[in-house]
């Protein structure tokens, strides 16, 4: 898949590894923080074009597709602002990098409607926050798990949020994680390389898939240090799918310690609230600048004080 840049809209032209999937698939799973139900409106209200031509949902792509998505302007938000502490790592006139911590919701949803980041954003930012992610996504160009922490991106307006979606599209963004997994890794770097997809007995979860049933996913792992049951280690995605880390450490029996969904069924340290990953490192070219940006979110006290007690 490749990325272009159009006025007003976003441009992809499809490769290989697309073809025969489902336009809203292919849409939904890009890093732009959309959802497939948002995605699927769009398409029903014309505002997908396939070479030209508007499509339905179900429509399957070719390779060297040109795909062009036009996201309606933002209505008002629907949400509340909320007095809510932010950690700012970094803020200029057209983004900020905060440190969210563990437990915090990126954007509303059914069930959190209030407590979120996007809540938090709104208060801090009032008016000055993208809105090409629609009524309950301003700002948000792409988003962590609930239960991971770290460094995380927010746009202020509609060209630097363009901007960055096209370098987490391309995955050109430096992302790396800090991970303690259950079990210990043999080796003391190791690359994993395996397609991710749902998985097909629950839809809610994702899977390492067979070749043209997902997308590509890489993850390069190196080992921090070893325990006696667990490993701590620096994870690096070369792309960025969802839950990869997670799906992909799950994949080779060393979970991420934790994780409520693809780790063990019982966790030694009752503590712990949700999966041991934290977004330590986030980097990309300013979308105005141009200038190489580099940040650190520092390791929460929850995960020094594992490491201590490891």
């Amino acid at each position: 898949m490749q990325r272009e840049t159009v006025e007003d809209e976003l441009l992809f032209i499809t490769g290989m590894a697309d073809e025969g999937t489902r336009v809203d698939r292919f849409l939904a799973d890009l890093p732009l923080s959309l959802s497939r139900t948002y995605i699927q409106k769009i398409l029903k209200d014309g505002g997908v074009l396939v070479n030209g031509r508007t499509v339905r949902a179900s429509f399957r792509l070719s390779a060297e597709d040109r795909v062009c998505l036009h996201i309606p302007e933002v209505r008002e938000p629907c949400i509340e602002a909320e007095n809510i502490p932010l950690d700012i790592l970094y803020e200029d006139e057209d983004l900020l990098v905060v440190n969210k911590p563990q437990g915090m919701v990126v954007h509303p949803s059914a069930g959190h409607m209030s407590g979120t980041l996007v809540n938090a954003l709104l208060y801090h930012c009032g008016d000055s926050l993208s809105g090409i992610n629609g009524i309950l996504r301003p700002g948000i160009v792409h988003r962590i798990d609930k239960d991971t922490s770290g460094a995380l991106v927010v746009c202020k307006n509609d060209s630097s949020h363009r901007g960055l979606a096209e370098q987490f599209a391309v995955h050109s963004c430096r992302r790396r994680y800090r991970a303690v997994l259950s079990g210990v890794l043999p080796q003391d770097a190791i690359t994993i390389d395996a397609p991710i997809g749902r998985d097909e007995r629950d839809r809610k979860r994702m899977a390492v898939v067979p070749e043209g049933k997902g997308k590509r996913a890489v993850t390069h792992l190196s080992v921090l240090q070893r325990f006696s049951s667990f490993t701590y280690t620096e994870c690096v995605l070369e792309t960025g799918r969802t839950h990869q880390i997670r799906v992909h450490t799950a994949s080779i029996n060393t979970p991420v310690l934790g994780d409520p969904v693809y780790g063990r069924r019982k966790c030694p340290f009752s503590e712990l609230k949700g999966q041991v990953l934290h977004a330590m490192t986030l980097g990309f070219i300013h979308p105005r600048t141009g200038e190489i940006m580099d940040f650190t979110a520092p390791l929460p006290n929850y995960f020094e004080k594992l490491l201590q007690k490891l």
